[in-house]
């Protein structure tokens, strides 16, 4: 499942240069929603699936028929099973292939989804298919065009993967998400600030300057006595601000 609101802004930037038309969110839309519903799970798939047909559709999005006027179109050798779909297939065979009994069926959706995810899974147009060019030791965007059309504009469509692929993990709400803190994580210290080592480590270093004061009285200079006599009680004072809880030392984790 993918967070949708995510996903529009970024694909809005790229590849669809700063804007969505509601025609291109619909279309997006029922895209995603077949995703779901199927049981594919690579999302470099599901990004080369919307860039071939972002491609094929000159960015509509929509199911639209082959460019160009009838005169132009009765030219083909195909013809009147010109390129429908929302990836442009061509020939009667072809059409059949999908479902499609009459020229314009695949410019339904009920038509052209289908032939859109099981063209590209299962090789139905070129013999090629989406795993050949996307699995566990294979990351090949540019030779995935075989799957529709050859090397033709490889490169260009391979960007707009790179896009939308950009966009779908931003959106995946499945992702890695920060671990929530343990409840035992967020406990305080309960050792008490007089069984504390460092409270007691601290206690220690004051009692032993306070014993060590009867070997002092040999020094002569009063001005280093006097600030060995500050240093002493400055410690007292710690030590009683630890040791009575008012000041709490921390340990260091483990």
């Amino acid at each position: 499942m993918f967070d949708r609101r995510t996903f529009f802004a970024y694909a809005r930037r790229a590849p669809f240069g700063g804007r969505l038309s509601s025609a291109q969110v619909d279309g997006l839309t029922r895209i995603l929603d077949e995703w779901d519903a199927s049981h594919l799970t690579d999302v470099r798939w599901l990004a080369y699936m919307l860039a071939t047909a972002f491609h094929e559709t000159g960015a509509a999005l929509q199911p639209i028929r082959e460019r160009g006027g009838e005169g132009y179109l009765r030219s083909k050798p195909y013809y009147p099973w010109v390129g429908e779909g929302l990836v442009q297939v061509t020939w009667e065979r072809n059409h059949r292939l999908f479902g499609a009994r009459r020229p314009g069926q695949l410019l339904t959706w009920e038509k052209a989804l289908p032939a859109l995810f099981r063209g590209m899974e299962e090789g139905l147009f070129t013999g090629k298919r989406l795993a050949d060019f996307f699995s566990a030791v294979k990351d090949d965007p540019v030779g995935a065009r075989r799957i529709v059309n050859g090397t033709d504009k490889a490169r260009l469509i391979a960007g707009y993967h790179r896009n939308f692929l950009d966009a779908l993990k931003a959106a995946d709400k499945a992702g890695p998400q920060p671990a929530d803190v343990a409840p035992d994580a967020a406990r305080p210290d309960e050792v008490k600030p007089a069984e504390s080592a460092a409270a007691l480590t601290t206690g220690g270093l004051f009692a032993g300057g306070v014993a060590a004061l009867p070997a002092l009285g040999g020094i002569a200079n009063g001005w280093a006595l006097a600030a060995l006599g500050l240093v002493l009680a400055a410690g007292g004072i710690v030590a009683w601000l630890v040791l009575s809880g008012r000041v709490t030392i921390s340990r260091s984790p483990a």
